[in-house]
């Protein structure tokens, strides 16, 4: 087996009040010269829930239970966790783990997907902390991207089911099942394979259903010259309500956990947008918390234990401009 010592769980990071919510989003466009009233009007999304994402504290009990499900199967590895944009943040953590004297960690990253955003550049982020917390910084290998494990197909499946109960049992097959990611650049699209990735997941998730189903897209961003992965989740919403789609569930299957852009996107937006149109919306649950997420994250551990050459190549996912 790999001789690791850690495993560092890695994520985007959420404000969790308000005077959080400004600096944040300034973490999060550092370096990419957007305007100040661009930043205020997005900060107002957040002020809507006083400031405060849920992923952080999806993320506190996501620790909370694989620490009990490592300790279960006997697998003693101390558990950090650092995030990209709020508090805890990376280099934080990884001085440390330094200073504990951990010298070889897993890290776990909360992105199920293959593309610059989603694995390369937590990959970067990795190196910069590293480099932050000095010679003695432990070395990191991050676990694979993991949308084609059973247990991620599984813990959808179980989420598609919950949702699908909100539905009339009479109207129930007749449900269009939108399932949403985050949508990137076309350009970094063409670079990997993201979007095929999310079509093998949503064939899965759906096998077997006879609903209708699809992939739409949520959280654009950037200048509206630059093209990027659609249709948008709310043009998807208007085209079924035109074909005369009565329910609709979404799912969030590019996402592990909530956070701001999820809630506010499907719970504010996707529903105001459905009630216009006369439609019913339910939304499944993110899967972070599913008991077999929790096993599935388990079981990538013993896979990177047992093969430590699955881990994540470093030269992955490159930008593509």
């Amino acid at each position: 087996m790999a001789a690791y010592d850690a495993l560092l769980l890695v994520s985007f990071g959420g404000p969790e009040g308000r005077d959080d919510v400004l600096p944040f989003l300034r973490n999060v466009v550092r370096g990419r010269n957007v305007p100040a009233e661009r930043l205020e009007r997005v900060a107002e999304r957040y002020f809507l829930f006083d400031g405060m994402s849920p992923l952080n504290g999806e993320n506190r009990r996501l620790l909370e239970a694989l620490e009990v499900e490592l300790t279960g199967a006997s697998i003693s590895l101390p558990l950090y966790w650092g995030n990209r944009n709020w508090h805890p943040f990376l280099e934080d953590t990884m001085k440390r783990m330094a200073s504990s004297g951990v010298r070889r960690a897993l890290a776990f990253v909360t992105s199920a997907y293959s593309s610059y955003s989603s694995c390369r550049q937590y990959l970067e982020d990795i190196e910069r902390a590293r480099s932050a917390a000095g010679a003695t910084a432990p070395v990191v290998d991050k676990i694979r991207p993991f949308f084609d494990h059973p247990g991620f197909i599984e813990s959808h499946r179980a989420r598609l089911a919950e949702a699908l109960s909100g539905i009339a049992p009479e109207r129930r097959a007749s449900a269009h099942l939108l399932f949403t990611a985050h949508s990137i650049p076309l350009g970094m699209a063409e670079g990997c394979d993201y979007a095929h990735q999310l079509e093998q997941v949503r064939s899965q998730v759906a096998s077997g259903l006879p609903n209708a189903s699809r992939i739409a897209y949520q959280s654009r961003s950037g200048p509206p010259s630059q093209p990027w992965l659609e249709p948008d989740v709310l043009d998807a919403i208007r085209g079924l309500a035109r074909d005369g789609v009565r329910d609709v569930v979404v799912e969030p299957i590019g996402f592990v956990s909530d956070h701001l852009e999820v809630v506010y996107d499907l719970d504010v937006e996707a529903r105001r947008l459905a009630q216009e149109l006369r439609m019913e919306i339910v939304r499944a649950k993110t899967v972070s918390s599913h008991p077999r997420f929790i096993r599935m994250v388990r079981e990538l551990v013993e896979e990177s234990l047992l093969s430590p050459g699955r881990a994540c190549a470093r030269d992955c996912c490159p930008q593509v401009p």
